[in-house]
């Protein structure tokens, strides 16, 4: 696969390493510990609506940058919109992408731009993935214990979160840099 993946990138291109997944939000509240002086019982609202969607989210654990998108739900067509994104978003580098194996990752109608690869990570293995500390870190920070009134304020607080991330990539290093990515020599 390696062998392939370097005989395809043009010479003297730049190569970015990216891991990807999706993550789903919606209206079902995310409880939350959280904190209230003695002797007050803190209250937190919850609600049960389903109705979601879907954060796709590439980063790079080497410098923090990432790309990412809010879209209807997740499929090949999505995905494939979303790829392009990401080309778009390092279109000087040649990106090898990390993700799982999920069916639209894997669909013969998937569309890849030329300046990526993507590379599957072993089968039931997210904890490989360093984008599901990206998921943890939202969801503590952006999302517990609050009610929703609409699907448009979900995407909204997840806009602004990814948007967060992406202006800050010394967290997003901090938290995808595993020391195993970190050994990892590109081509």
């Amino acid at each position: 696969m390696i062998e392939k993946v370097r005989r395809s990138i043009p010479q003297g291109k730049r190569i970015r390493l990216l891991f990807e997944d999706e993550g789903r939000f919606g209206r079902i509240s995310d409880r939350r510990r959280c904190w209230a002086p003695l002797p007050i019982g803190p209250e937190v609202g919850h609600q049960i609506v389903r109705e979601y969607t879907y954060a796709f989210l590439a980063v790079s654990p080497l410098d923090g940058r990432s790309a990412s998108l809010i879209l209807p739900w997740s499929n090949a067509e999505t995905m494939s919109i979303f790829l392009k994104h990401v080309a778009s978003v390092f279109p000087d580098e040649h990106c090898i992408i990390v993700l799982d194996g999920a069916g639209w990752h894997q669909a013969k109608e998937l569309q890849i731009p030329p300046s990526l690869h993507l590379i599957p990570l072993p089968p039931y293995r997210p904890e490989l993935n360093p984008v599901e500390h990206a998921w943890d870190y939202l969801r503590e920070n952006w999302f517990g214990n609050d009610v929703f009134p609409s699907l448009d304020a979900v995407e909204d607080r997840l806009f602004n979160g990814l948007r967060y991330l992406v202006l800050h990539p010394e967290i997003v290093r901090k938290m995808s840099g595993f020391s195993w990515i970190n050994t990892i020599r590109l081509i």
